[in-house]
């Protein structure tokens, strides 16, 4: 089990360094930039403001200087808000993302496995309810639902504030006022995000479901007479294998579903972060996002691998080449 988790762990530092190298370079070769002339600005004022952040070195030197500060937790500095650092800004946004997608995507797959679980068992008419509805909210794109909740709950009923996250003159702190008062702001991104991951989660997990229920070892089990409660337990624990690389996916790329959220909804997320850096060209934002991004989705990809070497010691055995 050590040897196959190293060699996984082996695996994703080549991967992230290919990655930030690719992320790094095509950011900096895109038209435009930071202090073009486009914005009115005097050549000779550019042409200082490029030195001091370092943008008239050669793209190779400002990358090993990159990669260098990366290594030591150095993102940069903001070009849009200097001196701000960048990992200040990202840790400012990135509560806001946490405590919004992780609750959805985790009461989402839950539900969602359920719900394709006993779609796929009991059939008939549950199953064409849920699969229709499912399919509904997996196939409907994440901003057409969050300006459909948006419009009908906030401005046609009025039930909910309209956008933001906390009311204009409120500070972010650890106070009951400021929770009750952010909740109100809370409940549409959070349901907009709820309904899509539960009609995903659950047209999955119904057609592993169904997959595995008409399989071979099944109807032999059943021809030798083992009861549906253990059944059902060996069925739906193997299509729970793809599911648990869905939820831990979902989790590693938490900004790409919350982008256009929480822009609908003016929620101060990491999606909002990035929205506003690509805006305005701020390269260390842009680069240091991309970062996070790309070692979220190693990490979650790496802990998927190690889980899957729990439950399956196939995988195991295959990936670490015993026999």
């Amino acid at each position: 089990m050590l040897r196959y988790v190293f060699r996984r762990f082996l695996t994703a530092i080549p991967t992230l360094f290919v990655i930030v190298t690719i992320s790094f370079f095509l950011i900096l070769v895109a038209p435009g930039g930071p202090f073009n002339q486009e914005k009115g600005l005097n050549p000779v004022i550019q042409a200082n403001l490029d030195r001091v952040f370092g943008l008239d070195q050669p793209l190779w030197q400002q990358f090993v200087t990159y990669l260098g500060n990366v290594l030591h937790g150095d993102l940069g500095t903001s070009f849009a808000s200097y001196p701000t650092p960048v990992t200040e800004l990202i840790g400012q946004s990135l509560p806001w993302t946490l405590v919004l997608q992780i609750p959805a995507i985790i009461f989402g797959w839950i539900i969602g496995n359920v719900l394709g679980a006993v779609a796929a068992y009991k059939g008939a008419g549950w199953d064409k309810s849920v699969f229709t509805t499912s399919l509904f909210f997996s196939s409907i794109p994440p901003y057409c639902l969050a300006i459909l909740t948006l419009y009908v709950f906030a401005v046609v009923l009025g039930w909910f504030p309209v956008g933001g996250a906390y009311s204009l003159g409120m500070t972010p702190e650890f106070s009951w006022d400021f929770f009750f008062d952010a909740i109100q702001y809370y409940w549409l991104p959070f349901l907009s995000l709820l309904l899509i991951s539960i009609g995903t989660q659950a047209v999955g997990m119904r057609s592993m479901a169904i997959y595995e229920l008409g399989s071979d070892y099944v109807n032999y089990s059943r021809g030798l007479g083992i009861g549906d409660a253990k059944m059902t337990r060996y069925i739906f624990g193997n299509a729970m294998l793809p599911q648990i690389t869905g939820l831990a996916l979902s989790l590693g790329t938490l900004v790409g579903g919350a982008l256009i959220t929480e822009l609908v909804f003016n929620y101060p997320g990491l999606g909002s972060l990035l929205f506003d850096a690509i805006s305005a060209n701020d390269y260390p934002v842009i680069q240091g996002l991309a970062t996070v991004i790309t070692v979220a989705v190693l990490v979650a990809n790496y802990l998927v691998e190690v889980l899957y070497g729990f439950i399956d010691p196939r995988i195991r055995a295959s990936k670490s080449g015993e026999k």
